[in-house]
Order: C-alpha cells, then sequence, then structure tokens
C-alpha cells in the first residue's frame, strides 16, 4: 500500500562531496521544501530500483541550478572524479566594491 508510513531509524553522516554538486543539491531540496537527507535518500532509493527519481520539470530546474553553480558533471564523470590538491584550484575573483 503506497500510503504505508515507514519507521526508520536516522544516523547523521558526513560525507565528502564535490562541492558545486552539493550546492544543487541543497538548492533543489530547498527548492522542493525537503531537508537535503530527504532528498538523498529519495534519490537513493529510486536509483535502487533502476529508476529516474525526477520528472521532467524537476530536470530542468535542476539544470537550471547547474548551470548557475557551474556544474559541469554528468554521470560520464562518476568515476573520474580525482581530488585538487590543497591550493590547486583556481581562487575566485573578487569583485570590485
Amino acid at each position: 500500500m503506497p500510503n504505508d508510513k515507514h519507521t526508520v531509524e536516522r544516523v547523521q553522516t558526513g560525507v565528502r562531496m564535490e562541492k558545486r554538486l552539493l550546492k544543487v543539491l541543497r538548492a533543489f531540496a530547498d527548492y522542493q521544501d525537503l531537508t537535503l537527507g530527504d532528498l538523498m535518500e529519495g534519490i537513493v532509493l529510486h536509483a535502487f530500483d533502476g529508476k529516474c527519481a525526477f520528472s521532467p520539470r524537476s530536470l530542468q530546474r535542476i539544470q537550471e541550478l547547474k548551470n548557475f553553480y557551474g556544474l559541469n558533471l554528468d554521470s560520464s564523470a562518476s568515476h573520474r572524479l580525482t581530488e585538487a590538491p590543497p591550493g590547486r584550484l583556481p581562487k575566485k575573483e573578487k569583485s570590485a566594491k
């Protein structure tokens, strides 16, 4: 039955994630009025079932957020991400006041 409630035990976790990807996730969770954890649980449960977690409208909003935050990664980058050595990423330019 789809409306059955499931009581779960949640734990606090510290995961490392690509910075822009996290920004997009946080912004989309806020847009959907969800917590980041609730959004991630939904994404993972859908993925485990081999389903897309997002409607076409949601995917469009995610693309807008990716553009806004400069996230140019897609699923093909999934197993090819490497961490930059400290101090090796370009610094953001400070805007003149």
